[in-house]
């Protein structure tokens, strides 16, 4: 069984250490470059979506172009106040 040295120690900080360095390195060469793509996936997704929508917009409105029935209810009748 192994004990725990001072040297041990210091191996495990100076690794810690340099593995935040690189992540950081990689993290600023490959972030924008990920959110770019997801920026751009998520606009086509929504350029997709609103072209879904006005199509089924149009296809709904010449499908309702039937003119409503208008009910002949009577006279309008003015009122007049009486004091």
């Amino acid at each position: 069984m192994e004990t725990a040295s001072f040297q041990g120690l210091i191996d495990v900080i100076l690794f810690i250490i340099i593995f935040y360095y690189v992540m950081k390195f990689l993290a600023r060469l490959f972030l924008p470059v990920i959110a770019k793509k997801v920026v751009e996936k998520a606009s086509q997704q929504f350029h997709q979506q609103q072209q879904n929508y006005q199509n089924q917009n149009t296809t709904q409105n010449q499908t309702n172009q039937k003119p409503k029935e208008r009910k002949i209810v009577g006279d309008y009748v003015d009122f007049e106040e009486i004091e």
